[in-house]
């Protein structure tokens, strides 16, 4: 598999999710084949099969490289329903968005930093042709809430927003900081300014256990927890994958962050009961699939993700959260005509 420079793809390090590889070809019905209904399963025991067959029949459609590490809460210990390559350090993209936003609000929970402080968003810090919201707003300079650049990192997967936290955190305090919580291979890669990086890299198994002590509360202070999950699991949030076939309450149910450049197509999250107790968390790597110039939600990967989301909720409706789990309050969707 021939490796491109991430300098020489992006043209001198201007956009902030780099690193590539390049695709190989995948069977041409991937985007084709229908999914697969479950029926729900009475135990985690029960479900972890139903989804481990599921996500083998997606991986054989699509081809390409997978490293997956999915588990259903259970007790003490989870279940582990999947887990293949899942130690393999790869690039995670826009799914290092959330290991940066927890960085950030580390800084937060330690009063060095606040939601309502302001930075300051010039011409020259905008990510040319990136994804997100800033670089659609042509008047610069000017200036927004630190909590106004966390939502746009972690609904829209802004890329101007990774520029943004780089200001108040940088680089090597990123590292730091996740080093310090337990995330070693989860890192973002320096460059020769202190306050820009590349999004780095991670394992399906680490990203795991990050939005595992997310969900338990371990990693960050109660009102931390909450501004993040709300962002995963808000309407805006990611929708092309994991929840591309639920109804708005069911994808409120499901906090999810997805990465995407050049070949690989990521996804990882987790989804809650009724009650907003954690029934399942998921890490799905995937590259080296066909169509790698297609972003949109008929790429073979994003399709496959859709089918395994479907069968995610279906295979664990009869579940709930364990005992004495957290409980994160789910909010419903109201949409507004104005006034």
């Amino acid at each position: 598999m021939t490796k491109v420079n991430r300098r020489t793809a992006l043209g001198l390090g201007t956009v902030a999710t780099a690193g590539a590889v390049l695709a190989t070809a995948a069977p041409a019905s991937a985007a084709a084949r229908p999914g697969r209904s479950a029926r729900a399963a009475a135990s985690p025991e029960l479900a972890g099969p139903k989804i481990n067959a599921a996500f083998q029949r997606e991986k054989t459609l699509t081809g390409g490289d997978w490293q997956v590490h999915i588990s259903l809460e259970n007790g003490a210990t989870p279940l582990v329903a999947v887990s293949e390559s899942a130690d393999r350090r790869v690039e995670a993209y826009s799914v290092n968005k959330v290991a940066v936003a927890v960085a950030v609000l580390d800084k937060v929970d330690r009063g060095l930093l606040t939601l309502d402080q302001r930075v300051d968003v010039t011409a020259s810090i905008v990510v040319p042709g990136g994804d997100g919201i800033f670089v659609l707003d042509t008047a610069y300079p000017s200036s927004v809430t630190l909590g106004h650049v966390l939502a746009n990192l972690l609904t829209v997967s802004d890329d101007t927003a990774v520029r943004l936290c780089g200001l108040v955190c940088p680089a090597a305090e990123i590292n730091q900081i996740l080093v310090g919580k337990g995330f070693p291979n989860t890192q973002v890669e320096p460059v020769a300014n202190p306050n820009r990086f590349f999004l780095g890299t991670s394992t399906a198994r680490e990203t795991h256990a990050l939005l595992r002590a997310l969900v338990a509360g371990t990693l960050l202070s109660p009102s931390s927890t909450a501004f993040v999950l709300k962002l995963l699991r808000s309407p805006v949030a990611f929708t092309d994958g994991i929840r591309r076939t639920m109804s708005s309450a069911e994808r409120a149910r499901v906090a999810t962050k997805a990465g995407w450049f050049v070949d690989a197509r990521h996804e990882a999250g987790v989804v809650f009961d009724d009650a907003g107790a954690p029934l399942m968390t998921y890490v799905l790597f995937a590259d080296g699939q066909a169509d790698p110039d297609n972003f949109g939600a008929t790429h073979p990967v994003l399709q496959a993700r859709a089918r395994l989301g479907r069968l995610f909720l279906d295979a664990t409706a009869q579940l709930t959260g364990a005992p004495g789990a957290p409980r994160h309050r789910i909010a419903r969707q109201r949409p507004s005509n104005g006034g």
